[in-house]
């Protein structure tokens, strides 16, 4: 098959294309614990700007926040640039459609202030949107991952020269699948996921299907040569389960691998401040995920390794990031990353904290867009230099089980 770019939306141009390496880290975490209130963001006398009484700002809460303790990755991998640029980069329109044989109650969608989410049917939860916003965000995420990774879209030592079936559990757009399906034109790619987001043009090496991994899997056991998710935060009801259904389908003597993020943002010289719409944003998803009982601290509960460990997968290693949010960082490769990033959040803020804030006590929709907002100028104002770690965890299901 031809350019992937041909068959969606055009794919993020890098600005630079610097040779460093991304810092690494094997962490240490603690579960955090933190309030979210959504009386902190309040229309001021001034039209369109937020306040944030100082009176509501409790300073206790950093100590509380997530706690990622880095062995080899310093305050110093990431010093801010003070002559970043402000200039944002540009993308194409998205041209995903659903795909082709679905039945029509699938594209029953839920709103919520005009969005569209997949609807609360059976078991399956996902708390961002799927609609052409989302997936162009999500995209511009993919491109961040593939940056962090110096362009590789798996890191486990998978063995090229016998690809059979692939599984991607929770494809989102595709985008993945269809990337590793260029790649490796030779392999069969499945796709799954709980929404039809993906185009209908796609390499005839893949396909995609309706699926709920939160469910009995459909596939035969000992039929994939491996196995990949991504981003499943907040949307797994039971980590332990999950990885147990991927062993199952994995051959023996094959790979999983799993890529989460943490939304929890930090930073290395004290310019992330407590109580700004920047500090607040994990806790929306700490606070949703516990309320609709599906977490986001898959990195900080270490879920990815036990999880493995628990299922009988042999050969646990991992690799975390940091991935910073905006231009600041002087490093041009961590700079790209933090410029992508801030883009794919921007691209798509209200889709993410919405439905969350739906879910939570007390917020309002003028008080989501009010901190929506907000964030979106924080970020601009480049003030702050905020950061989230990512981590990619692979592990082999042992050739005699």
């Amino acid at each position: 098959m031809g350019d992937s770019a041909a068959r969606r939306s055009k794919s993020p141009k890098s600005p630079t294309d610097p040779a460093t390496e991304v810092a690494t880290t094997d962490a240490e975490t603690a579960r955090p614990q933190t309030m979210l209130d959504p009386s902190h963001w309040e229309v001021s006398t001034y039209p369109n700007r937020l306040t944030c009484p100082a009176s509501r700002q409790d300073t206790s809460e950093q100590s509380k926040l997530t706690q990622i303790t880095q062995n080899d990755a310093t305050a110093e991998d990431l010093p801010p640039d003070d002559d970043a640029s402000d200039a944002d980069s540009s993308l194409g329109d998205d041209a995903a459609s659903s795909t082709a044989s679905i039945s029509s109650s699938i594209l029953e969608y839920r709103v919520i202030h005009g969005r569209t989410y997949h609807a609360d049917r059976g078991d399956a939860q996902y708390w961002a949107a799927n609609d052409g916003r989302a997936n162009e965000s999500l995209d511009i995420i993919h491109h961040v991952s593939t940056l962090t990774t110096d362009g590789k879209l798996y890191l486990a030592p998978i063995d090229k020269n016998s690809l059979g079936k692939v599984l991607d559990v929770g494809t989102g757009t595709g985008i993945w699948a269809m990337d590793f399906g260029d790649e490796f034109p030779e392999a069969e790619v499945i796709g799954t996921d709980i929404s039809p987001i993906q185009p209908s043009w796609v390499p005839p090496n893949v396909k995609f299907e309706i699926e709920d991994f939160t469910l009995d899997w459909t596939f035969a056991d000992s039929s994939f040569d491996f196995v990949h998710m991504r981003y499943l935060y907040g949307s797994v009801p039971d980590w332990y389960d999950l990885y147990r259904r991927a062993y199952q389908v994995l051959k023996p003597g094959c790979w999983i691998e799993s890529y989460e993020g943490d939304p929890m943002c930090h930073s290395d010289d004290g310019s992330l401040k407590e109580g700004s719409a920047i500090a607040e944003w994990g806790k929306f998803f700490y606070e949703g995920g516990n309320k609709l009982g599906r977490v986001f601290t898959p990195l900080p509960d270490s879920l990815q390794e036990k999880g493995m460990k628990a299922a009988g997968f042999v050969d646990i290693q991992s690799n975390t990031v940091k991935v910073p949010v905006g231009d600041w960082p002087k490093d041009p490769k961590m700079k790209e990353i933090g410029r992508f990033m801030q883009l794919g959040v921007e691209t798509d803020v209200e889709g993410h904290v919405s439905f969350m804030a739906n879910l939570l006590d007390g917020w309002t929709h003028d008080q989501v867009m009010l901190y929506c907002a907000q964030l979106r100028r924080e970020l601009k104002g480049k003030k702050a230099h905020p950061y989230y770690y990512q981590r990619i965890v692979w592990a082999q299901k042992p050739l005699a089980t």
